[in-house]
């Protein structure tokens, strides 16, 4: 048995303005979509997006983590996110070896962006 990939499966209030945010703001594509539900890639990352169903209540992001994307131009990507999105903090050198920064999505997730320092 092997695990293949993990798509990240966010409850937002509203499907439009999550694939907006992605699409305008991070450059994802729509892969597809039907009523209440859309899944979403940037190069190999998928993100789906869901509405709230009876079975758990929601209100807003109760995620205590984030989602880290890696990437390989963590400068370039902050220089296109900075102006466009809430920061939760500046790109920063870490001690365990990542350099990265970390914004707010549209419905409060918590997305980080690194890159390892050479």
């Amino acid at each position: 048995m092997a695990l293949l990939t993990l798509t990240p499966m966010l409850t937002v209030t509203s499907i439009d303005a999550a694939v907006d945010f992605y699409r305008d703001v991070l450059g994802f594509q729509l892969l597809s979509s039907f009523p209440g539900w859309a899944c979403m890639s940037l190069d190999s990352v998928e993100v789906m997006f869901g509405l709230p169903n009876a079975h758990l209540p929601f209100t807003h992001p109760t995620m205590t983590g984030s989602l880290y994307f890696k990437t390989d131009q963590v400068d370039i990507l902050w220089d296109q996110l900075k102006d466009r999105c809430q920061i939760e903090y500046p790109v920063e050198d870490f001690d365990y070896g990542m350099r990265e920064f970390a914004i707010r999505d549209n419905s409060g997730y918590l997305l980080q962006f690194g890159q390892e320092k050479a």
